[in-house]
């Protein structure tokens, strides 16, 4: 019988430890690779030109293929006839939106792991999407509401204190810097997040350097 050949990526043992015992319980797929960076995904690939790839969305990379989005992307150009899976543990609907765009076969949100990534192979092995029906739904809000209209709500304030965030400097520099509290510059940060609809730093990082913000 023909397999289905996989590749895993993850920086965590456990995951991968944990992803690869659910893909040999199925008679049907095959890993033939597993990485746990991105320069080694790279080189995995192609030495192993496999049917999925299923990937971590944050993950140790260097310049050149990067992680997240970046990495990607990449994968996307160089590989398009690969279906590629990707777990993560971010909740935002504009990288959802985005990984969508770019080709990805299907996204599987860690915490949802153990239920959800047998359903994702069963679309996958048939050549179809594999999207979440709370995913999708959040994906469609996430469109109506443009990055644009987004970005323009920040207030000037709201946007040096983002800038200088991702410039690198701690809330308490970046107090000391404009001559305000820290719990000013904290209040200031959260709003921005808030309005830019991002939950977390490493969210935050992202859409700044997707959207180029400040480049």
């Amino acid at each position: 019988m023909h397999k289905t050949t996989v590749v895993i990526a993850d920086d965590h043992p456990i995951v991968l430890l944990g992803v690869r015992q659910l893909i040999d319980a199925d008679e049907r797929f095959e890993v033939v690779a597993e990485a746990s960076n991105s320069t080694d995904l790279i080189a995995r690939l192609h030495a192993s030109s496999p049917d999925i790839l299923i990937t971590d969305y944050n993950m140790p990379g260097d310049a050149q293929f990067g992680d997240g989005l970046k990495l990607i992307d990449y994968i996307a150009r160089n590989f398009p006839d690969l279906q590629v899976l990707v777990l993560t543990m971010v909740s935002n609907e504009l990288i959802f939106s985005r990984l969508y765009d770019l080709g990805v076969a299907g996204v599987v949100q860690k915490n949802q792991l153990h239920a959800e990534i047998e359903r994702a192979l069963e679309a996958l092995v048939h050549k179809r999407k594999y999207k979440v029906a709370g995913l999708e739904r959040a994906c469609v809000r996430e469109v109506a509401r443009s990055v644009d209209e987004r970005v323009a709500s920040l207030s000037p304030k709201e946007m040096e204190v983002l800038r200088l965030f991702i410039a690198g400097m701690s809330l308490n520099d970046i107090a000391r810097a404009q001559n305000r509290s820290a719990k000013t510059i904290s209040t200031q940060k959260v709003a921005a997040m808030h309005k830019l609809d991002v939950r977390t730093d490493q969210e935050l990082i992202t859409f700044c350097m997707e959207e180029q913000l400040f480049q």
